[in-house]
């Protein structure tokens, strides 16, 4: 990789911007995405990746408390993000989920906002703009965040958000006569260089370099029926960063107890699998910038058909069938080819002929998996395509599930 592109992957950071309540008390910050410690604005190429990285820095690398003590983050939230709840912040305590102004009230956003606020996460309505479009997320909201500079103020709107119990957070006031005017219409909240302007945060953990290999392997015994963690324990002692990321999360309110870690095995029982699947996942994205997030669960539901075909036709190994099917679209997740992912991991004969020539009876599984996705089946009999049927939706379903769990683990 070039230097110029590595300097890039790994150098973000993030800023903080300041938001004040009615007394000019200092209650909260709002977490920005920084490609350099030099930059001043936001770069975004894939806001996917950048809420991954801030995600990284803020709750894994630094900490919530360490950034903002006792005041609220807000963290910025695309929609894709917030249907994969499973990478929300590994707890709720003072996040409020600021939804992006380019998301509508759909059913499907409706829907995850919900299981956001059981969780005990806040939402915040982001340079938000009333139209039959947004009004929906009215519903859900605990704070309005109104763009001064580019949307103005229209009082109407501002009644109807007060008359539903919802606070008025104030975006971009420039100077205190708008200040004063914005707390006289009933903002209780403010942000802006009246106040103070972003101020850059980076983490001790400058070298973001990882054991990719290491943090694959983890996510495929993860998904094992029974993970061992002599297995864990091993590849974990592989990845230093992530170590300390694992370390640092063991110290977070969530997991935080009276006892000293003085293992890596002690951390992993305490964060437990859901949180160390959850954990991996973050990293995976935010360090090496896969190009697509949203593929894991077909990843894993291929991964868990797979497994259940072979266990059907009796194969040995019925978890080396779940591991084929994992690292199958890795090359896609990860950008990078199969056959140079196939030489950094500990592979069987039989795993790698599979992966890399869908030879052999773990060959033949993936292959008849993959025909399956591509509604690729030929003349195969309506038993056969009916046993397919059966396996996809239960992996379907166990897929579901998984990152279900996973998300539950941020409670």
């Amino acid at each position: 990789m070039p230097e110029q592109e590595q300097k890039k992957v790994t150098d973000y950071c993030l800023a903080l911007q300041p938001i004040c309540d009615q007394h000019l008390r200092h209650v909260g910050d709002e977490l920005l995405y920084r490609a350099s410690v030099n930059a001043r604005v936001a770069v975004i190429e894939n806001p996917l990746v950048a809420t991954a990285r801030v995600c990284n820095i803020a709750f894994y690398e630094m900490g919530r408390e360490a950034l903002s003590g006792p005041r609220e983050l807000y963290f910025n939230t695309p929609r894709d993000w917030l249907l994969n709840l499973d990478l929300l912040p590994p707890a709720a305590d003072r996040i409020v989920l600021e939804v992006l102004e380019s998301v509508e009230g759909d059913a499907e956003v409706i829907a995850a906002l919900r299981n956001v606020k059981s969780l005990g996460y806040r939402i915040a309505l982001d340079d938000f703009v009333l139209n039959d479009a947004t009004l929906p997320l009215l519903e859900l909201a605990d704070i309005v965040k109104i763009d001064l500079l580019n949307n103005g103020i229209n009082e109407k709107d501002l009644e109807l958000y007060k008359s539903r119990g919802i606070e008025l957070l104030a975006e971009k006031v420039e100077d205190f006569e708008t200040f004063k005017h914005c707390r006289e219409l009933g903002f209780t909240l403010f942000q802006g260089y009246f106040y103070a302007r972003p101020e850059i945060r980076q983490s001790q953990f400058i070298k973001r370099s990882s054991n990719k290999a290491a943090q694959l392997r983890l996510l495929a015994v993860l998904n094992e029926q029974e993970p061992e963690y002599d297995k864990l324990e091993s590849l974990m002692a592989q990845d230093s960063p992530l170590c300390i990321r694992l370390l640092r999360l063991c110290n977070s309110p969530l997991y935080r107890r009276e006892c000293e870690i003085g293992s890596l095995r002690q951390a992993m029982i305490l964060v437990g699998f859901n949180g160390l699947r959850k954990l991996i996942i973050v990293i995976l994205l935010a360090d090496n910038n896969p190009c697509n997030l949203l593929l894991l669960p077909k990843a894993l539901t291929r991964a868990a058909m797979c497994e259940r075909l072979a266990e059907e036709s009796n194969h040995d190994h019925p978890d080396s069938a779940f591991l084929v099917g994992i690292l199958s679209m890795m090359d896609t997740l990860l950008d990078e080819p199969l056959d140079k992912l196939c030489l950094q991991l500990p592979l069987s004969e039989a795993v790698r002929e599979a992966l890399l020539k869908q030879q052999g009876r773990l060959g033949e599984i993936l292959r008849l998996t993959i025909a399956y996705e591509d509604a690729r089946l030929g003349s195969a009999s309506q038993l056969v395509v009916q046993r397919l049927n059966r396996c996809y939706m239960n992996s379907v379903s166990w897929a579901n599930n998984l990152l279900g769990e996973v998300a539950d683990a941020s409670r």
